[in-house]
C-alpha cells in the first residue's frame, strides 16, 4: 500500500494520494473578497492537484464552506468559470465559521489520480 503526502506538515498534509484517489485539505487564501479568494483557492486546488498527478477534470466530489452565503451568487461564477464542462464533480455548499476572521471561503476536493 503507498500513500504520497503533499506538502506534509507537523498538522496536516495539503493533499494526500492513495489507491487511486487524491484527498486535498481544504484550501483558503486571502484577498479582499469572496471572489478573490475563490480565485486563488482554485488556483491552489491547480496546483495541488498537478503535484499529485491529477487536474480538475478528475475532480469526484467538492466540498464549500462560505461564512455568508449572501456571497453564494458571486463564489458561483468563479466556480463555474473554473470547472470543466461535463466534469463537475458531485458539491455540496454549506455555510460555515472558518479558521480566521479574514477568510470567506474554503474549499475541500477530491480527485481521481492519473
Amino acid at each position: 500500500m503507498t500513500i504520497k503526502r503533499i506538502e506534509a506538515g507537523p498538522r496536516m498534509s495539503q493533499a494526500v494520494v492513495h489507491n487511486g484517489t487524491v484527498y486535498l485539505a481544504g484550501q483558503v487564501a486571502k484577498g479582499k473578497d469572496v471572489t478573490e479568494q475563490t480565485q486563488a483557492v482554485l488556483a491552489q486546488i491547480d496546483a495541488l492537484l498537478a503535484a499529485a498527478g491529477s487536474d480538475k477534470t478528475k475532480l469526484l466530489s467538492a466540498t464549500i464552506y462560505l461564512t455568508d452565503m449572501a456571497t453564494f451568487g458571486d463564489m458561483n461564477k468563479v466556480w463555474e468559470s473554473w470547472v470543466v464542462a461535463g466534469a463537475t464533480p458531485a458539491r455540496a455548499t454549506v455555510a460555515a465559521g472558518l479558521a480566521a476572521p479574514e477568510y470567506k471561503v474554503e474549499i475541500a476536493v477530491v480527485a481521481a489520480a492519473g
